[in-house]
């Protein structure tokens, strides 16, 4: 299969209907009821001013009543986890503070109320968060322990005598920290602790907290802390929480994968603590899953800016040429924008099967322990995978914009300031692709303790004898292709939609073996310590998260592909998808070559391809972001506000050189061995 198809014009609604999938009706109802200016950010707000418009659009949002779709129905909710997602990654495309103070209040505290919190919880808060009448935090960080969750200091003490537990910091490190909601609006916490009763721990648990009264006064033994200016998202209103000695009610213990009786006896379904730590963890990925489509909404909004600044502002005229040429159609610009948009495209499908994942296992009736874990590895990697891709993304649009990048008004410092963080929360991304590889090497075995902890002899007993790659959604349609390449992959085109896919495959399992057999290699020492025998290998093993994650989103990208009706909308995806491929190939040909998986003709041959490709692909520039449906409203660009005043402006100027050109009159042309200082995007 290649993809040869000569490329025809495309309606952007095309690709929209590909991209808004399986959620549609969720994504155009957004468009309808939140593409308003009100939902864009403004600029020059001081912190408390931001805060204080955050909070008041977060009562607009509930009104709305979208923030029920994740609820269960019997407290006014919609039960669609996959839709509450969607909906937060739609949100994205405007306030970004609004988006993460949203995820904070129904994804994070609302979200650990439903899944860790029992029937007697769920009746006495769910519809009074639901309707934003109860303001709330998450308070799992630590300012000493972030990403190491099962290792947190902060305890909660049961007393039979009182039936209540203390809920205590015991010192400055274990305070809760960067926690949304906690600074000015939180009224309650789901503090997560160590669980002690009869003198014995019984690892993290979590618990509903109140921290103010109804007046926002806050509560004896509840220390509250600001974290102070950030560099992006001020309409946040992040803070420190610590405890000393605060008395809970043993009901408060959000019980349903744990419970302590009145005579403080411990009992849960989950005997094994590791297990049990990690199932309740799993059953909130959602906020991770959130995070990753949300850096992609950004990322979007980001290339649609410089795509549409880029037909529009003009650099340098061709020797004999009285008009300067539009930067679009310089290769080097086409060479930023258009693989960062083939890569936004296939994490927008890997993401949106990962979603539909997700919602799907959350949904069913029994727990499908396997699955959930699987689904834990996924979310992991494409959080990481999008949080990165949106750093580097945002970073090349605002230099292709040049000094109306910087600008404020134009949007793009407020997106890099905004996502910069997404790669450290919900996770730290280095941290999140060692969970994906730990999957990968032991087949999700459940002997493993905190993601810091991997000096456990079981992890080398357990690794896989045998690599088995698990497909995606497109499980057959991925193995025809891959089964049709020819033997000699020197004869096969670059093009070959099978052979791409081999390519990405046979690089994962090389890999993945490959750290396989060093961590075999270094525990068959004996003086080694373990500690070593993973540190030593630490590199490998993230390189093995990376290039399995690289796979699945092609695998996604292919089959967005495959189940495109349009004709000429498949065509274009289909080079588009190319382009991903052909340039993730690109950037990582020293393996491929080091290999023996590309001769030095075949990996120059993939930079010509990919520049052909280019140029297919620069008319269909605009009709790609234009598919991504992003209201003007939410935009907030001036660059992109002001197009159609300049682009006519522009006309008139074309007009005037041609009227001067052919009347024989000199016209004043830029000098093209110039350099406009002032906002120079391509030189």
């Amino acid at each position: 299969m290649t993809s040869n198809q000569p490329l025809t014009t495309v309606d952007p609604a095309r690709l929209t209907e590909v991209l808004d999938g399986r959620w549609a009706q969720v994504r155009r109802d957004a468009r309808e009821q939140l593409g308003e200016v009100k939902y864009a950010p403004v600029y020059g707000e001081t912190g408390a001013e931001a805060r204080e418009r955050i909070t008041g659009l977060l009562k607009d949002l509930a009104a709305t009543g979208r923030t029920r779709l994740g609820f269960p129905k019997a407290y006014g909710g919609e039960e669609d986890s996959g839709g509450s997602v969607t909906s937060i990654e739609m949100l994205a495309f405007g306030d970004l503070s609004l988006m993460v103070k949203a995820g904070v209040q129904w994804g994070l505290f609302g979200g650990a109320v439903q899944l860790l919190g029992s029937e007697r919880h769920h009746a006495a808060y769910l519809a009074d968060i639901i309707s934003a009448d109860l303001l709330g935090c998450f308070a799992m960080t630590e300012t000493g322990h972030g990403s190491d969750v099962q290792q947190l200091r902060t305890t909660c003490t049961y007393d039979p005598a009182t039936q209540t537990f203390d809920l205590h910091t015991p010192h400055e490190s274990a305070r809760k920290d960067y926690i949304g909601n906690a600074a000015k609006d939180g009224r309650m916490a789901v503090v997560f602790a160590q669980l002690v009763t009869k003198g014995e721990r019984h690892g993290v648990h979590a618990w509903l907290v109140p921290i103010r009264d109804e007046a926002g006064n806050v509560l004896p033994g509840v220390t509250v802390g600001d974290d102070g200016p950030k560099a992006g998202l001020n309409g946040v209103d992040n803070g420190r929480l610590s405890f000393d000695h605060v008395s809970v009610p043993r009901d408060m213990l959000l019980d349903r994968y744990g419970q302590v009786a009145e005579d403080g006896t411990y009992t849960s379904s989950i005997e094994n603590e590791t297990r049990r730590f990690f199932t309740m963890l799993g059953t909130l990925v959602r906020g991770r899953v959130s995070v990753g489509g949300s850096a992609g909404s950004a990322t979007k909004l980001a290339l649609q800016i410089a795509t549409r600044y880029g037909e529009q502002r003009r650099q340098f005229a061709a020797p004999g040429e009285d008009r300067e040429i539009v930067i679009n159609d310089y290769l080097v610009h086409q060479r930023k924008l258009l693989p960062a948009l083939a890569k936004s495209y296939a994490l927008h499908f890997a993401q949106e099967e990962l979603t539909s994942t997700m919602h799907d296992v959350q949904g069913a009736a029994d727990v499908d322990e396997a699955a959930q874990r699987e689904l834990e590895s996924r979310a992991a990697g494409l959080k990481a995978a999008n949080t990165w891709h949106a750093t580097a993304t945002i970073q090349v649009a605002r230099e292709a914009c040049g000094g109306a990048g910087y600008l404020a008004e134009n949007r793009l410092p407020a997106l890099k300031a905004d996502t910069d963080v997404f790669t450290t929360f919900e996770g730290d991304n280095t941290v999140l692709l060692q969970l994906v590889a730990k999957g990968l090497l032991t087949g999700y075995q459940d002997s493993f303790g905190s993601l810091d902890s991997w000096g456990k002899a079981q992890f080398v007993a357990d690794l896989v004898k045998e690599t088995v790659l698990e497909r995606t959604a497109a499980r057959g349609l991925i193995a025809r292709l891959v089964d049709a390449v020819p033997g000699r992959d020197e004869e096969v085109s670059l093009l070959d939609r099978g052979w791409q896919l081999k390519m990405f495959e046979d690089r994962e399992k090389h890999t993945l073996e490959g750290a396989a057999n060093r961590l075999r290699k270094g525990a068959s020492n004996k003086e080694n310590r373990l500690f070593d025998v993973f540190n030593d290998v630490q590199d490998h093993v993230l390189r093995t998260a990376t290039t399995h994650i690289d796979r699945v989103v092609l695998e996604a990208f292919v089959a967005a592909v495959d189940r495109t009706t349009d004709p000429a909308a498949k065509a274009l995806l289909a080079k588009l998808c190319d382009l991903y491929a052909l340039t993730t190939i690109e950037a990582d040909r020293g393996w491929f070559l080091e290999h023996g998986r590309l001769t030095p003709t075949r990996s120059k041959a993939v930079t010509s391809t990919v520049n052909s490709l280019l140029k297919e692909l620069r008319p269909h520039l605009t009709t790609l972001v234009d598919g991504f449906a992003i209201p003007d409203a939410w935009v907030q660009s001036r660059i992109v506000s002001e197009e159609g005043p300049r682009q006519e402006a522009m006309a008139a100027e074309d007009a005037r050189v041609k009227a001067a050109h052919g009347s024989g009159t000199a016209v004043d042309t830029p000098d093209a061995t110039a350099v406009d200082l002032e906002m120079a995007p391509a030189q």
